[in-house]
């Protein structure tokens, strides 16, 4: 898994030292078991790409990283499912 993330990150430009792999992959268990399982690589990119607009770097990845991990662990099919039907 390193020689891949390393070359990945060379390919794409990406500073090695600003991927944390343990947050992402427990980001993409969390997506995957409190949502779905095709939820876990949408939510790492969706996560990326909002690091990304907000500027990139390792501080952008982990605020994106857990606020995305918050929303999945707390996930209960959706924010308002915890609200009772209206009778």
């Amino acid at each position: 898994m390193d020689s891949w993330v390393t070359a990945l990150c060379e390919r794409l430009g990406v500073p090695v030292d600003d991927v944390d792999v343990g947050a992402i992959l427990d980001l993409a268990r969390d997506a995957a078991h409190t949502v779905e399982r095709p939820a876990a690589p949408v939510t790492a990119f969706i996560a990326g790409y909002a690091a990304a607009t907000k500027g990139g770097g390792a501080a952008a990845v982990n605020a994106a990283i857990d606020t995305a991990g918050e929303l999945a662990r707390d996930w209960n099919d959706g924010p308002d499912a915890a609200t009772p039907p209206l009778q």
